[in-house]
């Protein structure tokens, strides 16, 4: 099983789009799946948008009238997802993003690089660029110096892309080996480093595909801001990436 998790806040415009997308790609990939969709105490009518499709998908809509934010609502969607495994050293979760900047096509990607024996993989932006928003590029750019060895260090190349795909049991050892801790820190970025550093060291393998983000589609205004996501990151900076026998060890 393939569960597609997607945290959402004022999605009404793309994450009905974004669904049908998925559902045809999945239709053609032949893998079974399901989309576990948070609706983070949106305020348009993404709750509405997402009724229209509960009975034509296999899809299962979960709802928080407090905002979460990123971290919480993907840890939110990971819980469900583990609790509705029952292989989780075969069933995989995919973190998506419901405004289209990750296009659903790399979520077949994902989870066919996934069957070739990896345990967690991570998306990797490519380095062109060029069509993407000033002040995603601007903070693309100074991170690395902001997070020095933290980045430098990582087991993947882009650290900071939160679009993966991870195997089920990965996060059931992580979760043993940190008890109630949670999985994520901070948000945005910030929010997706953590969650790699979290489950690396429980990993196997890991490997990594390119992708390319779209701006093209997304009908709203970036939630991006430069000087609060390098903030985050900063303040995840001291944190050292573990390695499989250093967790064996602990």
């Amino acid at each position: 099983m393939i569960y597609i998790c997607i945290p959402a806040h004022n999605e009404e415009r793309t994450i009905g789009v974004l669904l049908w997308k998925v559902r045809n790609l999945m239709g053609e990939f032949g893998r079974d799946y399901e989309l576990l969709v948070l609706d983070d105490a949106s305020t348009d009518d993404t709750p509405g948008t997402l009724d229209r499709y509960r009975k034509v998908l296999p899809l299962r809509i979960f709802n928080s009238k407090e905002r979460l934010g990123y971290a919480r609502s993907v840890e939110r969607l990971i819980h469900e997802a583990l609790h509705r495994t029952s292989y989780p050293k075969r069933d995989i979760i995919i973190i998506l993003q419901g405004d289209f900047t990750e296009h659903p096509e790399h979520v077949i990607t994902l989870a066919k690089t996934m069957e070739g024996g990896a345990d967690i993989v991570a998306g990797c932006v490519e380095d062109d660029r060029s069509g993407y928003p000033k002040r995603f590029r601007l903070a693309r750019w100074i991170a690395p110096w902001v997070l020095g060895r933290a980045f430098s260090d990582a087991p993947v190349s882009d650290p900071l892309c939160g679009f993966r795909a991870f195997r089920i049991i990965v996060f059931k050892k992580a979760m043993r080996g940190q008890g109630n801790a949670p999985l994520m820190h901070e948000d945005g970025w910030a929010a997706d480093l953590t969650l790699l550093r979290s489950l690396a060291p429980y990993a196997r393998r890991l490997e990594e595909v390119p992708i390319k983000l779209r701006f093209d589609i997304r009908s709203r205004p970036s939630r991006l801001r430069v000087v609060r996501t390098l903030r985050g990151l900063l303040r995840v900076r001291g944190e050292r990436w573990r390695s499989p026998e250093q967790e064996d060890v602990a």
